[in-house]
């Protein structure tokens, strides 16, 4: 089967993202990264398909799990690498660590750590965006624990009513923290209708399948390009790994017995080297330049500087506290 450019480069992007977290599950025991780290090993494809639909001019805002947005949307790996270590080349200045990055030239506008704080900032852009009359648009990046959070509804009722440039990729990984979707919303509810009934174009699909993640999101971002309006996919998907850190928790039994098995049979990323028909040497090639990079923005991070103590309240609005 030949191999098309499309299948090779989002198979390509989700290798990045896979192997950058699976380095920095082994790296994190050294203890060096002090900041805690939310890993999105299981959900690449949803990443991946929804930022390749994606100009570097439109904007993407993202949640305390975002490692896997950066890289998608083509954020700097060694200036990730840095930030999660707290160092002055972070994308940040090592100020943010994990849950805060940034890269402007990439078009990743900013992630928070406040579940669905990034909404109204991400449907702001999307208003910045139309008044300049720019023709991008600002994806915000969510969870399925985001849409019970009352700003989603205010922020996407707003843009519906303004017919805002704006995507709400929602990845649908069945918990929030330990508490899964059935304990949390009623039986039946389905996330797009109560999209579909605020005003929003939705779609649902397969967040495991990279290639399908992004039909769906070439087809919102030219409806939204179009003067459509705002639109919200919702993409089924499972994190492996524990809500916060680098390690399996399976053992905690919050989730049903043999779940995350089932999800593992579907890995996203075996499903798309096997539809991509990726020969060996090209998989091997991919491999080994990764290999390289990854290991290179480790070294460079472990030896980078902190950032002086005189840089400890650049950036932030008000440097006189006694006003409070």
């Amino acid at each position: 089967m030949a191999s098309s450019p499309l299948s090779l480069a989002l198979l390509e992007r989700m290798l990045l993202v896979r192997r950058v977290e699976e380095a920095i599950a082994r790296h994190y025991p050294l203890q060096k990264m002090r900041c805690p780290v939310h890993l999105s090993i299981g959900q690449e494809a949803a990443a991946v398909g929804i930022a390749h639909a994606l100009t570097s001019r439109d904007q993407a805002v993202s949640t305390h799990r975002s490692h896997a947005h950066y890289l998608a949307k083509g954020g700097d790996l060694d200036a990730l690498i840095a930030e999660l270590h707290g160092k002055a080349t972070g994308c940040c200045g090592g100020r943010g660590g994990s849950m805060h990055l940034s890269d402007l030239d990439a078009g990743f506008l900013a992630s928070t750590a406040i579940v669905g704080n990034s909404i109204p900032v991400g449907v702001g852009m999307a208003l910045a965006q139309q008044l300049r009359q720019s023709g991008d648009l600002t994806c915000v990046f969510l969870g399925d624990g985001a849409t019970e959070e009352g700003v989603f509804f205010e922020s996407a009722n707003f843009a519906a009513v303004r017919k805002l440039p704006v995507l709400f990729a929602c990845e649908n990984n069945l918990y929030s923290v330990y508490s899964p979707l059935s304990k949390r919303q009623p039986a039946g509810r389905s996330l797009t209708a109560f999209a579909s009934a605020i005003g929003l174009w939705s779609a649902s699909v397969d967040g495991n399948d990279v290639e399908a993640v992004y039909e769906v999101a070439k087809e919102a971002a030219a409806r939204i390009r179009a003067g459509d309006g705002p639109c919200f996919i919702e993409m089924s998907t499972y994190r492996w790994l524990e809500h916060c850190g680098p390690y399996d928790d399976d053992q905690l039994n919050y989730r049903p017995e043999g779940e995350l098995q089932k999800w593992k049979e579907q890995d996203p990323l075996l499903k798309q080297v096997a539809r991509s028909g990726a020969d060996e040497r090209w998989l091997e090639q991919v491999e080994q330049d990764l290999a390289r990079r990854i290991e290179a923005a480790f070294v460079g991070a472990d030896a980078a500087p902190f950032p002086p103590a005189s840089s400890a309240q650049t950036g932030i609005y008000a440097t006189d506290l006694g006003v409070f």
